[in-house]
């Protein structure tokens, strides 16, 4: 989906199980949403973001905008 959220997620030393359990999602869905295979809310991009200490905009602006065309 996003290197942004991959390499934010990397760089707290986080893996997808990591984010999945912090977020009480599945592992497969937290895959498929860095893997730009399931459609990102709005709603779980704050949660995503809450969890690595930034803000949305940050990680999921350029996700959006593109959406948006």
């Amino acid at each position: 989906m996003n290197l942004k959220l991959k390499q934010a997620r990397q760089k707290k030393g986080y893996t997808t199980t990591n984010m999945a359990e912090m977020l009480k999602i599945s592992k497969p869905f937290y895959s498929q949403l860095e893997n730009d295979r399931r459609t990102l809310s709005y709603k779980m991009a704050i949660k995503i973001a809450d969890v690595l200490k930034t803000k949305p905009d940050k990680l999921f602006y350029d996700y959006f905008k593109e959406r948006m065309k």
